[in-house]
């Protein structure tokens, strides 16, 4: 399984935040607050459940929360993941 990317994390918080136009997720977002991006829990909720269905992870409920980071989301995550084992050096 591939690791999680900042371009994944940006398309799942777009996909999540239906239709607010608010939203900006251009530029430097890897240390902005969830809260100060304007996702509220309803919206982080769908994060996760994104997150959920998209990688074999499982997420504790209410998170992310609001004062958490795109990159402590990418972060967590990517810790979750199972770790890819070469098959280099075997026989």
């Amino acid at each position: 399984m591939a690791q999680l990317t900042m371009d994944d994390v940006r398309q799942i918080l777009l996909a999540s935040a239906g239709d607010d136009d608010d939203i900006d997720l251009h530029g430097a977002i890897d240390e902005v607050a969830f809260g100060d991006l304007g996702y509220d829990s309803l919206a982080l909720l769908e994060v996760q459940s994104q997150l959920q269905r998209r990688y074999p992870v499982k997420l504790p409920d209410g998170w992310p929360a609001p004062g958490t980071t795109p990159a402590d989301l990418l972060r967590h995550v990517n810790g979750l993941l199972p770790v890819e084992v070469s098959g280099a050096g075997t026989h």
